[in-house]
């Protein structure tokens, strides 16, 4: 294929504005509230409607993290795929599912930010960027910033997985 770059391109472009609708706008206050939750570190959720309080841990942790990939993913799927529809792109569909399957894997490998156990904050204190990593002051917080970062490397290589054998119509 000799556009592959430009299939790369607008990929890359399509795969981030579904992460950044799914994580952002899909994604429910629950899922991002308890995602990170576990026996140790449980989590209490106040419900926005009843006002209820509830505690959770590990198994809603999972749960709650487990939901939030599938959406997140869903999303990213829907939007890349109709981009590509609408700008004559054809992925092939083992491209697709593999490149899918590197973002939805990553994204909870992530996203389970059980503190002093999540790979976020393991990959932050190994490479000296533990104190960002903690950082929740002047408008700023680091967590959020270097799982951005992470996704967007991760979805790179989902996007360079999913051009494998695209084609343009």
């Amino acid at each position: 294929m000799t556009h592959r770059p430009a299939v790369f391109a607008a990929l890359l472009g399509l795969t981030r504005a579904g992460s950044a609708i799914g994580d952002f706008w899909v994604q429910n206050d629950f899922c991002a509230r308890v995602k990170g939750a576990s026996d140790d570190h449980p989590v209490t959720y106040t419900d926005p409607v009843t006002e209820t309080e509830t505690s959770h841990g590990t198994a809603a942790g999972r749960k709650a993290c487990l939901h939030h990939c599938l959406t997140y993913v869903a999303t990213q799927a829907v939007v890349a795929g109709l981009g590509a529809r609408v700008l004559g792109i054809r992925i092939h569909p083992a491209a697709a599912a593999a490149a899918l399957a590197v973002s939805f894997g990553t994204h909870y490998a992530a996203d389970r930010r059980v503190p002093g156990e999540g790979l976020l904050e393991k990959l932050a204190d190994k490479t000296g960027k533990g104190g960002f990593y903690r950082l929740a002051d002047f408008g700023i917080n680091g967590a959020f910033h270097l799982d951005g970062a992470f996704h967007h490397g991760c979805e790179t290589v989902a996007a360079l997985i999913a051009t494998t054998k695209a084609t343009t119509r």
